[in-house]
């Protein structure tokens, strides 16, 4: 944009340096052709424009930058700070099982047996009998009675009275009375008061100053330098004489210039911290001791003496003499003759001879060949595949969920006054010295002398 505004500047300028010069040559190309007559000096400007000669003007434009405040947006990222999920993955171990194969030797038992032949005596029993003559003695028992006389003595009851003389004491129960004195008390109350000191508390509000510190928010403007570019300009033309003593016009160079920009101005917030006194209700508690007096009751006994009768009653005893009968039993006994039976049992004894067969063993030793089976064991290694259970540690990923604070940045639009310089073509008179007409005293134009020596 500012490569444009200086071509069209820069144009505009050409354009008005041609168009001056054709205006101060009075039409002609250059001042060659100028008439003598232009040479004659003339008083003010309208003369030496209408005559040709004398001082000279010519229309210059030029361009000039002119501050201009304008509003615009701008785009600021603001940073904010939010709660974002985020999955994240802690490593888990875990124990696994593999089944492994092993082979493992184990004894296998057999019994087998053997046919084994060998001799035996064996004995051999046989019972026999012999008769055998003996003498014995058997019991022969008999039964005799005889009769027995014996005495019995019998018992015969007969019962008596005889009067029997007994004393009773009688109890006889008579009431008398007698004088009792005792003491009765009755309560009287009385009201007493009595000082009673008690500390309480009660609240006090105050106004109190504090000093706090409050942010303040401004608006600073601030003057930001502006650039520094390269600026492209052209010297102006002259007119010099060259050696014929003609004269000649020399063009103007191409130069470049560092030019800096036009500061602008940039609105910011400020923070601007201040101390500000306010005023804060506080209540605080004072304690007091007050003295009131408290009710409190007396109560007093106070003793009477009363008399009553009371009964009582005595017991005493009264002898009296009974009679009464009382049964005696009397036993005699009497003597009775009896005669009874007796059984007697007699025993004698009779010799018998009697003959018996009685048994007895007979042992004879027979040998004989016995085959017989003896069991014998056997081992032998059978290779036997087993699993087993084998524990493993396995680490694999779990995924929670957690929240972190992260800050981003938001793009916020803000307003922004912004000054910005603007180009302005101002168009201006300048003097000229027109080489033809200038003073004997005037030294000749050269390229290195300013057209305006004869000002």
């Amino acid at each position: 944009m500012r490569t444009i505004i200086w071509g069209s500047a820069l144009a505009a300028m050409t354009l008005a340096w041609g168009g001056s010069a054709s205006a101060g040559l009075c039409g002609s190309g250059t001042y060659n052709c100028c008439p003598t007559e232009a040479c004659a000096s003339g008083g003010d400007y309208a003369e030496a424009q209408s005559s040709g000669c004398g001082l000279c003007y010519r229309t210059v434009q030029e361009t000039v930058w002119e501050p201009q405040q304008f509003t615009t947006t701008r785009t600021v990222m603001q940073r904010v700070t939010e709660m974002v999920p985020v999955t994240c993955y802690r490593s888990v171990r875990e124990t696994c099982y593999r089944d492994e194969s092993y082979t493992v030797k184990r004894p296998v038992y057999e019994t087998h047996y053997r046919e084994v032949k060998q001799n035996v005596c064996r004995p051999r029993y046989t019972t026999c009998y012999r008769e055998v003559q003996c003498r014995v003695r058997k019991p022969v028992y008999t039964t005799e009675y005889k009769d027995v006389c014996y005495t019995v003595c019998k018992p015969v009851f007969h019962t008596t009275y005889r009067t029997v003389n007994y004393a009773v004491c009688k109890p006889v129960y008579e009431t008398h009375y007698r004088t009792v004195h005792y003491t009765t008390y009755r309560t009287e109350t009385e009201t007493r008061y009595r000082n009673v000191t008690r500390v309480c508390r009660r609240p006090v509000t105050e106004m109190k100053t504090v000093r706090e510190t409050v942010n303040e928010w401004k608006t600073v403007q601030e003057q930001i330098p502006g650039p520094v570019i390269t600026q492209t300009y052209r010297t102006p033309g002259r007119w010099v004489y060259d050696c014929s003593g003609s004269c000649v016009y020399c063009p103007g160079k191409c130069c470049t210039r560092k030019v800096q920009c036009p500061p602008r101005t940039v609105c910011r917030r400020v923070c601007c911290p201040k101390n500000v006194e306010k005023q804060v209700c506080c209540t605080r508690w004072i304690t007091e001791c007050k003295t009131e007096k408290v009710p409190y009751t007396c109560c007093k006994r106070i003793p009477e003496c009363h008399t009553k009768q009371v009964p009582y009653r005595t017991c005493r005893m009264v002898r009296e003499c009974r009679t009464k009968q009382i049964p005696v039993c009397h036993c005699t006994y009497v003597k009775e003759q009896k005669t009874r039976r007796i059984c007697i049992p007699k025993c004698r004894w009779v010799d018998e001879c009697i003959t018996k067969r009685v048994p007895y063993v007979k042992c004879t030793m027979e040998q004989s060949c016995v085959t017989k089976r003896v069991p014998y064991t056997t081992c032998h290694m059978v290779c036997q595949t087993c699993t087993r259970k084998v524990p493993y540690t396995v680490c694999k990923k779990v995924a929670y969920t957690r929240n972190e604070c992260r800050v981003k940045c938001v793009p916020k639009e803000i307003q922004v006054c912004e000054t910005r310089m603007v180009p302005r073509c101002v168009t201006r008179q300048v003097p000229v010295c027109n080489p033809c007409c200038c003073p004997p005293d005037c030294a000749a134009p050269t390229c290195a002398t300013p057209a305006g020596c004869c000002n």
